[in-house]
């Protein structure tokens, strides 16, 4: 059953990290309606008889996310049955499922009544969350197998805080960063890092305010994540799971903010915007297991 789980848990992970690119791709090329206002059916019919690129895409998400959604059901019941002993286990299956249905029902309301941006920006990071649910069960599972093991560490309370805001923090840049895709207002500031040059704040539009906002807070991340990491170098250099963890966290934030500003300098070149939706995804199911980290660390100190 072991050599089941592991195989189904990879695969859900690297399915949920297709389902979270697909939305961004889906958003990237206005393909939301590609399938008009009809779900889970396109334009109506069970194979569509006009097809155009936009419901290529539209389809293709669906039929990714529906898939995905099996493994990740089927993972989540195994899980709870045969390893419901290990503490997290349970809690990890519940919200997988309960955030990927979320982020569907929130997909399909979309759809067929069309929602706002500010509303419709908050899937991305409704299935960041089940993704991450997903990659903390994968290494609950490979941890049960012994292939590693990072139980034994200890991680004091201010780095838990620390660890903790952060991670809500992050989902509070994921949303604002979707917001810019929803609204159109990736490429709405020609210059980088600042809007324009010659402007001054007074003179941004709604749009640009949205924009200016994502860069300024995910400006913030970064430099939160460099502070971070110059501590766990000095407190933590000899605890390789936080060393080499946090540095890789670093690389992640780094290659983000390089990404964004990419963004602008090849005037939204598709693929470099769906690489980075998908840097802000590993970052933030390592911060995830940070989390998981720092959590079993606090139930030690009470024993």
């Amino acid at each position: 059953m072991i050599k089941l789980l592991k195989w189904l848990s990879v695969l859900s992970t690297i399915g949920m990290l297709f389902v979270l690119v697909g939305g961004a791709l889906v958003t990237k090329t206005e393909s939301g309606l590609g399938c008009g206002r009809t779900w889970p059916l396109c334009d109506g019919e069970l194979v569509p008889t006009k097809i155009s690129p936009e419901l290529l895409i539209e389809l293709s998400h669906r039929l990714v996310s529906g898939t995905v959604g099996i493994l990740v059901l089927a993972l989540s019941i195994l899980a709870w049955k045969y390893y419901g002993n290990v503490r997290e286990t349970k809690l990890l299956s519940f919200i997988s499922i309960f955030f990927l249905v979320l982020q569907g029902l929130i997909g399909a309301a979309a759809v067929v009544w069309s929602q706002s941006d500010f509303v419709l920006a908050m899937h991305f990071g409704i299935s960041l969350i089940s993704f991450a649910a997903v990659f903390l069960l994968t290494l609950l599972i490979f941890e049960i197998d012994k292939k590693f093991d990072a139980k034994s560490l200890i991680i004091d309370k201010k780095m838990r805080r620390q660890f903790y805001a952060l991670t809500v923090y992050t989902l509070i840049v994921v949303y604002t960063g979707a917001l810019v895709r929803h609204v159109n207002a990736s490429l709405v500031c020609k210059d980088w890092p600042l809007c324009d040059n010659s402007s001054t704040l007074f003179d941004l539009r709604f749009d640009q305010w949205i924009q200016m906002g994502h860069r300024a807070a995910a400006g913030i991340l970064f430099i939160w994540v460099v502070y971070l990491y110059i501590r766990i170098i000095k407190n933590y250099r000899h605890q390789k799971v936080m060393m080499y963890g946090w540095t890789i966290a670093f690389l992640f934030i780094f290659s983000q903010v390089l990404l964004g500003a990419l963004i602008i300098f090849t005037i939204l070149n598709l693929y470099i915007a769906l690489l980075h939706a998908l840097v802000i995804c590993c970052f933030f199911g390592l911060l995830s297991y940070f989390v998981l980290l720092s959590n079993r660390s606090r139930q030690y100190e009470k024993k």
